[in-house]
């Protein structure tokens, strides 16, 4: 696993892979299909791990935090970076800094809370997890006025962030004014696209983004790494035609839920068992299965038709 801290040259070569996490039907981790999940990400090019949303970090118990990152850094290969997240409440932030300070990976992802919360008071209770956990901070923007652009700044100067991961949806990718003004005051090569592959590549043409976030990575890594690599190259038709490959599955995520339908896709392409969601969230529903399974199994095989 690479300790090296986070840079916009590690975003610009990788997808930044973010996997579910697998469970045995007792709830209990399964490292095996875990370590699968990254071999098979490694496999096709990706070197960028990151563990929040789409592995349900939301519901641990801080009981099992330490495990889940001793698990991660065991199946990460010597050239992958691993990324785990920390929150959503300042609370959990406080208590899971002292278990972050007992390893070694080089920034950890705050996962955003929603509704009860101030910028002001996300950027104060930032600072504190980063000094208390002793590594920068992956800061995660997820819904307008989580944290201000210039409160996001404010935090870049004094060293308290590796990277920013922006993810508030838009109708149109291309309007977006927090953006745009995110952009004016924060190096853009170190936001990251965090929505998958679908607004990356406006992010990235139209606001010089350094890299994008992706589910769907985990399914079909060598398809995504080709349209990162035709992103870098300004090549936008190569990556407008790859990107549409991902929409199938990606629109399955988008009807029925994102990390429920990611988590299905991954075991019913075959990759690796992934078992059970933990509470609050549930796998989804029998009667989604199928359309889930076809989608996955077949960007699994155009992704298995990529030539280096």
């Amino acid at each position: 696993m690479i300790t090296t801290p986070l840079s916009a040259d590690h975003l610009a070569a990788s997808v930044m892979a973010v996997p579910p996490l697998s469970r045995r039907p007792d709830f209990t981790l399964d490292e095996e299909a875990n370590q699968r999940i990254v071999r098979h990400l490694e496999a096709g090019g990706v070197r960028l791990l990151l563990y929040g949303g789409n592995a349900n970090l939301y519901h641990v118990p801080l009981s099992e935090y330490e495990a889940i990152l001793a698990m991660l850094s065991r199946i990460a290969g010597p050239d992958t970076l691993v990324i785990p997240s920390a929150g959503p409440s300042f609370g959990m932030l406080v208590d899971q800094a002292k278990i972050l300070r007992r390893f070694a990976f080089p920034t950890v992802m705050v996962l955003p809370q929603q509704g009860i919360t101030t910028s002001t008071g996300v950027a104060t209770g930032i600072r504190r997890f980063v000094e208390a956990a002793g590594v920068p901070a992956l800061l995660y923007i997820k819904h307008d006025g989580f944290i201000e652009p210039e409160e996001v700044a404010a935090l870049d100067r004094d060293g308290l962030l590796s990277g920013v991961k922006y993810a508030t949806v838009r109708s149109d990718a291309s309007v977006d004014p927090s953006l745009r003004r995110l952009v004016e005051v924060v190096d853009r090569k170190r936001i990251i696209s965090g929505i998958g592959e679908q607004p990356a590549i406006v992010h990235t043409r139209d606001f010089g983004l350094g890299g994008f976030t992706s589910g769907c990575v985990c399914v079909a890594p060598r398809l995504s790494q080709q349209m990162l690599a035709a992103m870098r190259r300004g090549a936008w038709e190569e990556a407008e035609r790859i990107r549409c490959v991902f929409r199938p599955l990606e629109d399955l995520r988008n009807q029925i839920n994102p990390i429920r339908v990611l988590h299905r896709a991954v075991a019913g392409a075959g990759i690796a068992p992934t078992g059970p969601l933990l509470p609050l969230l549930s796998n989804v529903e029998t009667e989604h299965e199928s359309a889930i399974d076809a989608a996955a199994t077949q960007l699994l095989a155009a992704d298995r038709a990529v030539t280096a």
